[in-house]
């Protein structure tokens, strides 16, 4: 196969339809990454995994230390991933119902955290990714991954969590909304609370996104039939949603499974309770 080329796409500006001339002031953020050893990933000071709840690297089951108490009506929480003995579930509606509360306003500029701002991030879930497309084989996408069973949690999200896959590749700086670990607030949720996770991929690198301890129901078109997936990969100038079901009280792991980039930033803690 021909070595694949990023496009205007990859780079957050979609240009289906438009010509260069019309987009006046457009600056070209982008220079040609060339790693040294001395760009390679840090180790975040102060930042040891090991010692994180719910992080443990060889195991996917490790469970939360000292999770908070359950009590009454929120004892009944979501069953899981869906499934032949999967037992009936009737939650209590949440605040916000089909009018999720939304996500407070990112604002990014660019800077030795950010070397670009996605102009025109678009949904790519019915791409197969970069180099793969029009190359003779059939390559399944995520538009076409569809649950066998229906989804265990019918609830809208009662609000929105937008968060921006940012970066600077020359500097080798990776982060959640332009923010190392080191610098960022765990992202809170509220136990049996349903809640909608937005993805922008500002950089030009794929982001494989994972979620420790809760399920990412991945928003494809399929309904109530949305995928259950742990880690959901996020491509270049891509913006995507799933939903989450805050059932597993805790401190869990948020991060880019390319563990370089994980240990240089993109990180942080969501914790439910």
């Amino acid at each position: 196969d021909p070595r694949p080329m990023r496009t205007m796409t990859d780079m957050g500006m979609n240009m289906a339809g438009m010509e260069m001339g019309n987009l006046p002031g457009m600056k070209m953020a982008f220079g040609t990454p060339s790693p040294t050893p001395s760009a390679g990933p840090q180790s975040m000071p102060g930042m040891n995994l090991n010692d994180m709840p719910g992080m443990d690297m060889g195991s996917e089951s490790h469970a939360p230390s000292a999770p908070s108490p359950v009590k009454g009506e929120d004892a009944q929480m979501p069953p899981g991933q869906p499934g032949p003995n999967t037992g009936s579930y009737a939650p209590a509606p949440v605040a916000g119902g089909s009018n999720p509360v939304p996500s407070k306003a990112v604002e990014l500029r660019e800077g030795p955290q950010i070397d670009n701002v996605a102009m025109m991030p678009t949904e790519r879930i019915a791409e197969p990714g970069n180099g793969l497309d029009n190359n003779g084989r059939r390559v399944l996408t995520y538009a076409d991954l569809r649950a066998r069973y229906r989804g265990t949690d019918p609830r809208p999200p009662n609000r929105e969590i937008e968060l921006h896959l940012t970066g600077n590749m020359k500097r080798f700086i990776w982060g959640f909304n332009g923010e190392k670990f080191s610098n960022a607030e765990p992202i809170q949720l509220k136990l049996g609370e349903r809640v909608r996770f937005i993805l922008v991929n500002d950089t030009m690198m794929e982001h494989p996104i994972h979620l420790h301890g809760l399920w990412s129901e991945l928003e494809n078109g399929h309904g109530e039939f949305r995928p259950y997936k742990h880690t959901i990969n996020v491509k270049p100038g891509e913006r995507l949603s799933y939903l989450v079901s805050a059932d597993t009280p805790g401190q869990w792991a948020f991060h880019c499974h390319l563990l370089y980039h994980m240990e240089s930033g993109m990180f942080r803690t969501v914790i439910v309770s």
